[in-house]
């Protein structure tokens, strides 16, 4: 019974990760579990999946076939009447609609799965150390808990078989204490891979709702895909408008946008915290920016240029720009960056144009393994 029961929940597993995946593309354009995610799971609404349930009847009513009525009267009164004569019951049937626990791990899965993500190579280790203890070999000696009973009747019957005592038509194998292997293990000492993503945005009065509620969307993820990649992932926020400052992922999309625009601000803040807490050597670095492509002036456009060829660009692993679509926007910065910096293969752009292009953009920053 147990072993039908795991393979109907393995079973089950299948069915949601294939429904999943077949509305992955939904889910990410209209941000449909953001709102319940937990700490290592996220709930996901499958309306095309409806869980068998028995229904009883009362008792002391007749069932169909029983009583006066003939063929196409309706059970159990006049159609369409309800308890008390109060309106007329409706003759469509509802949605079914079930939400199941996925947890991050899967749901990057599928994401690397659908968007055909390769794995990324680390381009740093970490100082921080992680021990794991790994079974290695076998030993003569060890507490029962680490029996291996493969091992054991192996030599239980090596050793009844060469002594004669061993009957094929009665196959029984004892094994003694002389028989008994168990699993030895190691313990090893293995370097953490970290990263760390620097998420910055363009908080200025082009950047409106509908913008920042793209790059929530986007920034989730990169971040589910990124966290499956590394055995700790760290993000820093900085919002920018005329002047740079460093934020909580809360204050990050929820600051009400203002003031004008220059981007070299914020580069230069994202270079100064890199250098102050995350050495290149010991942390994988990704840097992601997202703005409508204003800027104050080709002179601050220039700034950003340079920080990124001189303090950012030999220290990450890659420099993701997003340029949100905005009304208001001239669109021009992402120009600049493909003319000065287009070359440079740790340099990824992307236009987002609605929540539409999300799916585009992910690919567009994590398909190249960075």
């Amino acid at each position: 019974m147990s072993l039908k029961i795991d393979q109907d929940q393995r079973r089950f597993r299948q069915i949601v990760r294939g429904k999943v995946r077949e509305n992955l593309r939904k889910y990410i354009s209209q941000g449909e579990i953001m709102g319940k995610q937990g700490k290592d799971v996220v709930s996901i609404p499958l309306p095309q999946i409806e869980t068998p349930r028995f229904r009883y009847a009362d008792r002391q009513q007749g069932g169909v076939g029983q009583g006066e009525g003939e063929p196409g009267d309706p059970v159990g009164g006049e159609e369409g009447e309800g308890e008390g004569g109060q309106g007329k019951a409706g003759k469509d049937g509802a949605e079914h609609t079930l939400e199941v626990d996925v947890t991050l791990d899967e749901l990057a899965d599928i994401l690397g799965e659908e968007l055909q993500l390769p794995d990324i190579e680390d381009k740093g280790r970490s100082a921080i150390k992680s021990t794991k203890d790994r079974y290695v070999g076998i030993r003569r000696v060890g507490p029962d808990s680490l029996l291996h009973f493969k091992r054991t009747y192996r030599e239980a019957l090596k050793r009844m078989v060469a002594s004669g005592t061993f009957r094929p038509g009665e196959p029984l194998v004892v094994p003694i204490p002389d028989d008994k292997r168990f699993r030895s293990w190691k313990t090893q000492t293995e370097p953490l891979a970290n990263a760390v993503i620097l998420y910055m945005m363009d908080v200025s009065g082009s950047m409106g709702d509908e913008q920042k509620e793209i790059v929530r969307i986007e920034s989730f993820w990169i971040d589910t895909w990124l966290k499956k990649q590394y055995d700790g992932l760290e993000a820093r926020f900085i919002i920018h408008d005329a002047s740079a400052k460093e934020v909580d992922r809360e204050t990050f999309f929820h600051t009400r946008e203002s003031g004008g625009t220059m981007i070299s601000s914020a580069y230069r803040l994202c270079a100064q915290l890199i250098e102050d807490e995350f050495p290149s050597d010991e942390w994988n670095i990704y840097v992601f920016h997202f703005s409508d492509g204003d800027n104050w002036s080709m002179d601050d456009t220039m700034s950003c240029v340079e920080l990124l060829k001189t303090r950012v660009l030999p220290v990450v692993n890659m420099f993701a720009y997003g340029q949100v679509e905005s009304p208001y926007g001239s669109g021009q910065f992402l120009k600049d960056l493909r003319e000065h910096l287009g070359a440079d293969p740790r340099v990824v752009t992307s236009e987002i144009k609605d929540k539409d292009g999300i799916v585009a953009s992910i690919k567009d920053f994590l398909g190249k393994g960075r």
